[in-house]
């Protein structure tokens, strides 16, 4: 195994820890698990946008702070997917986005820091919705819930994810080393 993958796996696994962490503090919280969630892991979603280590790490962290915050196995599998799905989004905004022979079609890399919160906002939006309506079988509406975990997402993802991708963006080369 060489250093790069080393680094890959160490940063993955580290991104998880925290993820998990902060899933629990929320949890303690009561803010993890509601209508409205406000994760303050789902902060970290914004990762991918420096390294693409952050999607396994946010893909397991997702599983493991699920498992262990007591969420219904549906929930684990279907919530871990939209994070994974949000991480994805946001790695191929960042890096994936290739350059067109006509330049005025290509966002700056402005407008794509602004959008790389928002897979992760779609993708649990869209998702979660239907987990807390028929794996919980909670009252209320699809449309009802994707208003609430959406308002929760933007909190955590967009809110609290733009202003840890500032304060990481100075140091970005320090952090995520060997990227």
């Amino acid at each position: 195994m060489n250093n790069k993958s080393v680094l890959f796996i160490t940063q993955a696994a580290v991104i998880a820890a925290i993820y998990v962490v902060l899933t629990h503090i929320a949890n303690t919280l009561g803010l993890a698990n509601q209508a409205i969630q406000v994760r303050f892991s789902e902060a970290l979603t914004i990762l991918p946008y420096f390294t693409p280590a952050a999607i396994p790490g946010l893909f397991v962290g997702c599983i493991i702070a699920n498992i262990t915050t007591g969420c219904m196995p549906l929930d684990t599998v279907f919530g871990s997917i939209a994070t994974l799905l949000g991480a994805l989004g946001t790695y191929y905004i960042a890096h994936g986005l290739k350059k067109p022979t006509d330049p005025g079609f290509y966002p700056s890399n402005k407008v794509k820091t602004w959008l790389s919160p928002v897979p992760p906002i779609l993708a649990n939006t869209i998702i979660v919705p239907f987990v807390i309506k028929y794996v919980y079988g909670s009252e209320g509406t699809i449309p009802f819930f994707m208003l609430t975990v959406g308002i929760g997402e933007i909190i955590s993802c967009f809110v609290l994810g733009m202003i840890l991708l500032f304060a990481l963006n100075k140091r970005k080369d320090a952090i995520f080393y060997g990227q």
